[in-house]
């Protein structure tokens, strides 16, 4: 009877483990999936539907306050063949670029006190660096502008002391203006990867490298370098890629000689009214920005084998 009763019962309970919870609980995989689904809608509806439109838009062209739906690959030819397009975006990449490398050297070392040389309440010393950075972007640019003004804070302190007897104009309104605030405005973004990756790394081989003869230069070029790269590649990638297409820095403080390709596209979308234009621009800007990721993905790759 009880061998009956037991047999009843897993009949009974296998057809429960035949439906949609018996195949969630053979296929794991599928449980996570169902996990991911709210965070996938969000980004097909928030970030691959947009993509799409904007692909396919920027195979459309404007005919006088309309536009012509005919795919065509005019506005790719245009952005090859006009140096204009070739300018803004090489300009663009070297702003960013010298504005990238500016902040991750000036942010290494307060991420490097921090991870080893701090040893309480380091969490508050995070909030201060960060403190700053806590207002808005825009406030930041605009205090920048008034610091670098031709009356602002640096030219009238340099002619209250004697330095200079009048104002200096190249401060304002040109690509290092854009440069400073760039650096400036992003470092927070620097900062955390940068002192997430050398907190990481284990201070025992620090000790070991000291023991067998290593000096400070030696001991950091060969342990603390190679093993904080990965957050030194993230600093990298998390300035690089939105300032490259930052638009209102440069229309602040850039002027003619400082403008950058994301106030050309910011145009197309605004007073020019050609957004397939636009679009174009953005594609073809975010396949620079990949080639130039995957260039420098290798490159760092091929140091880290170098280095080890």
């Amino acid at each position: 009877m009880t061998e009956t009763s037991n047999s009843s019962t897993k009949a009974q309970r296998s057809p429960g483990r035949g439906g949609l919870s018996g195949l969630l609980h053979r296929h794991e995989n599928l449980r996570g999936f169902l996990l991911m689904t709210p965070t996938l809608l969000v980004m097909g509806v928030g970030i691959i539907a947009p993509f799409f439109i904007l692909v396919t838009m920027s195979l459309w062209t404007r005919q006088g306050f309309d536009f012509d739906t005919t795919l065509t690959m005019a506005n790719y030819a245009r952005t090859w063949n006009e140096p204009i397009y070739g300018a803004l975006l090489s300009r663009s990449f070297w702003i960013s670029g010298i504005a990238t490398v500016a902040t991750v050297i000036l942010c290494y070392p307060m991420a490097y006190f921090v991870a080893f040389h701090v040893h309480r309440n380091k969490m508050m010393w995070i909030i201060l660096m960060t403190l700053p950075f806590w207002t808005s972007y825009l406030l930041r640019v605009f205090a920048w502008k008034v610091i670098l003004g031709y009356e602002g804070v640096i030219n009238s302190g340099l002619m209250a002391v004697g330095l200079i007897e009048a104002p200096l104009e190249f401060l304002l309104y040109s690509q290092e203006a854009v440069i400073i605030t760039l650096a400036h405005a992003w470092a927070a973004f620097a900062i955390l990867p940068l002192y997430v990756s050398l907190e990481k790394i284990d201070k025992s081989l620090l000790e070991a490298a000291t023991d067998l003869g290593d000096g400070p230069v030696a001991r950091f070029m060969r342990i603390t370098l190679p093993l904080s790269l990965p957050g030194v590649i993230a600093a990298c990638f998390l300035i690089f890629i939105p300032t490259t297409g930052d638009y209102i820095t440069p229309a602040l403080l850039g002027g003619p000689d400082g403008a950058m390709i994301g106030n050309f596209i910011q145009l197309q979308f605004g007073p020019v009214n050609n957004w397939p234009m636009g679009a174009t621009l953005s594609m073809v800007l975010m396949m620079w920005i990949s080639l130039i990721a995957l260039v420098f993905l290798f490159i760092t790759r091929l140091a880290r084998e170098k280095i080890a």
